[in-house]
């Protein structure tokens, strides 16, 4: 027995000394130097043969380190070089401005604007030195013109349109119960009625894009009566027919094939993992009569609810073309949604997200004056979306002819998004428009879903806070006279200077 054990006990031994040795050796400084340097000698190898990327082929190994940085510097612009005030599309005080809203966690600034109110183009709201008590006025709006038989009563700030695809199941999911905490509209684009849109009962926008996911046929053409049957919803209140969009006008819709899972061609009716690209065009009709006509049938299938449509400004003709075809046949949208040219939450061509489509104070200026003009404004909704975040810009956009807002990034900001701009890319690390599961854990819907009704209703109380520190008892008595715009170093106008108003009726 002891001599048994005592062959164990010289085994063990000899194995440890082995494994000593063997440990003693790894650290031996020759073997970390040949760890080292054989994998940079085989990048740098392979880096001299290949022939497809000049910088790596001439800086062998350290050409890498280029493309490294460049795959980073949205993050080092945002951690290290920005200032407060010059970041892009949304700068540092704009981001936390919306997620301490979404927080309550602050209602001051301190020390003075960080804005030059000197430099060019710097806005102000005229106040009153008679205020009256924010309280009393109106947060809400009721859209439904002669011809709606269910108008709906809207909050003035809402969820602009984001379709789950774009964003995540979680995300849809928290904005949905966020909208029904707050009691304020979530727009479902173009992607059609998914079950995480109804989860929560949040009132409903339905967008109606020309991909008319969510009510087509196999061959892609609009389906009447797959649209009665969904827009018969207790939880759909408005349609809206997609014509343009800020982000890309012109161009159609982008679905990533990365982000275009199963469950999401199932619900659009397309195939799954494929590039999905709405057309730029409508199949359903292909001019204004056109147009007015599917507005007329959309409202009859659906039981008299409010229907409109949403564009981005291009040819100003063809928004008379339509207006003018408002009189001749007496059909009118309930609203018409204007997304500004600064518009975009996802995957778009940058030379559409740059250089197409009239910007949003522009749009609002040319559209409510061609409805005055015709005389359609009184029966007609206007509704605002471009980088709508704070109570001012709520102001803004109703002094310029808006009767109601719409907000798609603010809303992303109260998700909490950090403007990573790897919306399109299904790699979004805070979940909002990635469907990788490993990071869509990360949002948890409870805690979003709050921030969102936070952010909202704070919004809107600011608005009214600086509507009545106007002097004004109502929205409805904004206009051009109220807002200030610098447009040089010395020199002062109204909008209504800029812009004067078209007097109703003025162009019959």
């Amino acid at each position: 027995m002891f001599n048994i054990n005592g062959r164990r006990f010289v085994n063990a031994m000899i194995f440890i000394s082995f494994i000593s040795g063997i440990v003693s050796w790894l650290w031996h400084p020759f073997v970390w130097s040949f760890v080292l340097t054989v994998p940079v000698f085989l990048i740098g190898l392979i880096d001299m043969n290949q022939k497809s990327n000049t910088i790596i082929r001439n800086f062998p190994f350290l050409g890498h380190f280029r493309y490294l940085f460049l795959s980073i510097s949205p993050e080092i612009r945002q951690y290290f070089v920005e200032s407060n005030t010059d970041g892009k599309p949304f700068n540092k005080n704009q981001r936390d401005f919306v997620n301490k809203r979404s927080e309550k966690k602050f209602e001051t600034h301190p020390f003075g604007t960080e804005l030059d109110v000197y430099a060019d183009q710097y806005q102000w709201a005229a106040h009153s030195i008679y205020p009256i008590d924010k309280n009393k006025i109106p947060q809400r709006t009721l859209i439904g013109g002669a011809d709606c038989k269910q108008p709906y009563d809207a909050s003035i700030y809402n969820i602009s349109a984001m379709s789950f695809g774009s964003l995540s199941a979680a995300a849809v999911r928290a904005l949905n119960k966020g909208a029904n905490m707050g009691s304020f509209y979530h727009n479902t684009g173009e992607g059609g009625i998914s079950d995480y849109h109804l989860e929560f009962g949040a009132d409903l926008v339905w967008e109606i894009g020309s991909g008319y996911f969510g009510c087509r046929k196999e061959d892609g053409n609009f389906d009447p009566g797959l649209f009665k049957e969904k827009a018969g919803m207790d939880s759909v209140k408005m349609i809206e027919i997609k014509l343009s969009q800020g982000a890309k006008p012109g161009h159609g819709g982008v679905l990533p094939a990365a982000k275009n899972t199963k469950e999401i061609a199932d619900i659009r009716g397309v195939e799954p993992h494929t590039k999905v690209v709405s057309p730029a065009y409508h199949k359903a009709f292909s001019s204004p009569q056109g147009l007015l006509q599917f507005v007329q049938e959309l409202r009859d299938l659906s039981g008299g609810k409010p229907v409109g449509f949403k564009l981005c400004i291009g040819k100003e003709s063809e928004f008379t073309d339509i207006c003018k075809s408002m009189t001749e046949t007496g059909i009118k949208p309930d609203f018409i949604t204007i997304d500004g040219g600064e518009g975009g939450t996802g995957a778009a061509p940058i030379e559409f997200s740059d250089s197409i489509g009239m910007p949003l104070e522009e749009a609002l200026v040319f559209v409510t004056d061609t409805l005055n003009g015709f005389n359609l404004k009184k029966d007609i909704h206007v509704i605002a979306s471009g980088k709508i975040i704070t109570g001012f810009d709520i102001i803004r956009a109703m002094a310029l002819g808006a009767d109601l807002c719409n907000s798609a990034r603010g809303m992303m900001f109260a998700l909490g998004c950090i403007q990573a701009l790897k919306c399109d890319t299904n790699e979004c690390p805070t979940g909002i428009t990635t469907h990788n599961p490993n990071l869509t854990r990360g949002l948890v819907v409870s805690d979003k879903a709050t921030r969102v009704a936070n952010f909202q209703s704070q919004t809107v109380d600011a608005a009214q806070e600086i509507l009545a520190g106007m002097g004004l008892s109502k929205f409805e008595q904004l206009n051009r006279n109220h807002i200030h715009k610098r447009t040089g170093t010395d020199q002062i106008k109204t909008f209504e200077e800029i812009f004067p108003t078209v007097e109703t009726g003025a162009y019959f």
